[in-house]
């Protein structure tokens, strides 16, 4: 490589550098979890964090892959599922800007789901092995995500009885409620397609609930955006459905509170 060659890669790295957006103190507190961090713990983990779009569909990762970044998202909302040898996909737990995704704790760890975005948003990424070192130091990260994972776990058991003791109406609720709270507003971007999708269900079964809660004045539906009307409502319809892995999630919050 000769010295002009030498030059324009060197240029050309220098604008990659300068265009990766910077990170901030107030930019990263958008993620519940980062936000919990000390101020000296979350600045030591500048370095190594990245401001990444995550558009709808992109897969962070596939089930058995070993899992490189981990992801916490600020806008984004994530759908972690589960993908059967025929196709056929469940969603077992949602995360968005309380939360993270792709933890891997074990170098060489591989993936027991997959992660897809299901909301485009902003999220900031970590490559895996800088977030096991800072855990290895101790303190309130491994403190903090281990209380996360107790709060995910718990919504990953509800979802799982849920599926096999809910109604379809009660399955659909809880479904929009843990987007909604994940969402800066009442109205979801989704189709029933989707819907039925990551509930395991025909779709004709999604169209008669929503046209059931509809009916009830708890939701209206139209070309795919659902606004909630009754959020209140739709708490009491979804029953222990929701309020089991919300309870927990609350619980998390006030722990974040008192990092």
């Amino acid at each position: 490589m000769n010295t002009t060659e030498v030059i324009a890669t060197t240029k050309k790295n220098a604008n990659k550098v300068a265009a990766r957006p910077a990170v901030t103190y107030s930019g990263a507190q958008q993620n519940e979890l980062l936000s919990a961090l000390p101020r000296d713990v979350l600045e030591s983990l500048f370095p190594h964090l990245e401001l990444v779009q995550l558009p709808f569909g992109k897969e962070l990762f596939e089930f058995g892959t070993t899992m490189e970044y981990v992801h916490f998202p600020t806008s984004a909302i994530v759908s972690l599922l589960y993908v059967m040898e025929d196709g056929a996909t469940t969603e077992i737990a949602v995360v968005g800007h309380e939360g993270v995704v792709g933890v891997s704790l074990f170098e060489g760890e591989r993936a027991m789901c997959s992660a897809v975005v299901q909301a485009a948003g902003y999220g900031y990424r970590m490559k895996a092995q800088h977030l096991r070192e800072a855990f290895s130091k101790g303190g309130a990260l491994p403190a903090l995500l281990m209380r996360y994972n107790t709060a995910l776990f718990a919504q990953m058991a509800q979802n799982a009885v849920g599926g096999r003791h809910s109604s379809i109406e009660q399955k659909l609720c809880r479904w929009l409620l843990d987007r909604l709270d994940r969402s800066p507003s009442n109205a979801l971007k989704v189709t029933q397609e989707m819907i039925s999708i990551m509930l395991g269900v025909r779709r004709e079964s999604i169209t008669a609930a929503a046209g059931k809660l509809q009916d009830e004045g708890l939701i209206t539906y139209r070309r795919g955006n659902i606004t909630v009307l009754d959020r209140s409502g739709l708490e009491d319809y979804a029953g222990e459905c929701y309020k089991v892995a919300k309870t927990e999630f609350d619980r998390l919050r006030v722990d974040v509170a008192r990092c």
